[in-house]
């Protein structure tokens, strides 16, 4: 077997920082030491730069099959590694979305063969296909997702009855997406009738609201309540939602948790006059009061993970009036520097940002051997240079729909290198092709 030793690293992991070597043996991290010697492996001193284990993002949205001019499994799982994420999950609204398991194994036989980066895939649940959500395989499946507000083809899941049957019913961690259509249809309205087709992008805080997005998310919660349900809340935009969660229960105690997303944690409505559309998500980026208080929730563990919710579209798709602009943008290129970029302003440790980007998103989905830097488990890391700055540009993009929202930004630091499985996959600003992320296991 290959063998990499990894010197002079300052490791963040477990809540600290510490210098030491790292032993990499084939696929594994077989040693972690404060001086390991050894004749047979291949020698990367660090020089006092980190070495972090991969993020693992819980969210994203990869396109394929589909949607595939806007991206694909090829694309993105690189632009992701060039990011630092090392293992994804994505999301059932492709075309045709992935609601049985026939269509499911589809996409996990294009990323064997395409995905630089480890992988899972959503099983989508829809009004009518409880039977074919229940047979899904806890052990190699991330989990179910259901869209409890607006999504493509059939996957909104807003009948009660239907809701009932899946919570009560499914035994695996079931993902919302939190947004009371009712509501958004009536804010929609009301602003179509003041603004007709022309409302400003800058409304879409105010129809997709926090009325909206509370009375969905605590209907999830009451329903995971009641029936004991693994619930996890995805991308939570408003601090009002914070009180449903609870800061007090370690995370493994916990039935019920949420995330919190770089652009919620990154932008508030201040930036829709200069972004416009590029910032257009659902839910909304909302206020600096609810920015704020995301991240007080995140540094109380009300915010147990960080995602990307990752969505591409083309620059052509964006550059549309409010209406017909999709929601939706490219971000696994640069949330874990965003994330470093905030951790030097003081928003957060370094320690608890790498909790929160790896080793509660492992605990959370009960990840097999990944997510923390440990003896035994796969050598998913990344090395960060702390004394190099990247400014994001249009030469330096590697997602397929070639834009960022971070375009112009300059973070104070950058990926020097992508451990995936023990192989360097990207290095100096390159990818490093020859080699295929896994497929993740659970522990169901």
């Amino acid at each position: 077997m290959n063998k990499i030793l990894l010197k002079n690293a300052r490791i963040i992991n477990e809540g600290q920082l510490f210098h030491s070597d790292l032993l990499i043996k084939g696929e594994r991290i077989e040693k972690i030491a404060a001086d390991i010697s050894d004749d047979q492996a291949e020698i990367i001193d660090l020089n006092g730069k980190y070495l972090i284990p991969g993020m693992i993002d819980d969210q994203v949205h990869f396109r394929e099959p589909g949607l595939t001019h806007k991206a694909n499994i090829k694309t993105e799982s690189r632009a992701a590694v060039a990011g630092g994420i090392t293992s994804f999950m994505e999301m059932p609204n492709t075309k045709p979305n992935a609601t049985t398991q026939d269509l499911l194994q589809d996409k996990y036989n294009i990323a064997a063969e395409h995905s630089i980066a480890n992988y899972s895939f959503y099983m989508g649940a829809t009004n009518d296909n409880i039977e074919e959500v229940l047979k899904t395989d806890a052990k190699n499946v991330c989990g179910v997702k259901v869209f409890m507000g607006s999504s493509t083809g059939n996957m909104l899941v807003d009948n009660e009855q239907t809701l009932t049957g899946i919570f009560s019913q499914c035994p695996m961690l079931i993902a919302t997406h939190c947004e009371d259509e009712a509501t958004i249809r009536a804010n929609m309205e009301a602003y179509k009738k003041k603004f007709g087709e022309e409302v400003p992008i800058r409304m879409h805080p105010s129809i997709r609201s926090e009325a909206a997005c509370y009375k969905s998310s605590s209907m999830a919660v009451e329903l995971a309540k009641k029936f004991d349900t693994r619930l996890h809340v995805l991308h939570i935009s408003t601090a009002k939602e914070l009180e449903l969660f609870d800061s007090t229960l370690p995370l493994k105690d916990k039935k019920i948790t949420a995330e919190a997303c770089i652009h919620h944690l990154w932008f508030s409505d201040a930036d829709y006059n200069r972004k416009g559309t590029l910032i257009k998500w659902n839910p909304a980026v909302k206020t600096k009061e609810d920015r704020e208080g995301l991240w007080e929730g995140v540094n109380t563990n009300k915010i147990d993970v960080f995602a990307t919710d990752h969505a591409p579209h083309t620059l052509e798709e964006k550059n549309n009036n409010y209406f017909d602009a999709p929601s939706g943008g490219p971000l696994v290129q640069h949330a874990v520097l965003a994330i470093f970029q905030k951790a030097k302003e003081g928003k957060i440790t370094l320690e608890r940002a790498v909790e929160k980007m790896a080793h509660a998103v492992a605990d959370c989905f009960g990840v097999e051997e990944r997510g923390y830097i440990r003896e035994g488990y796969y050598a998913d890391l990344v090395i960060i240079d702390p004394n190099k700055k990247i400014r994001v540009d249009r030469s330096n993009i590697l997602y397929k729909c070639g834009w960022s929202p971070f375009e112009g930004v300059t973070f104070d630091h950058s990926i020097d290198t992508t451990f995936v499985n023990g192989n360097i996959v990207y290095h100096n600003g390159s990818i490093i092709e020859g080699n295929t992320g896994m497929r993740m296991s659970f522990k169901g």
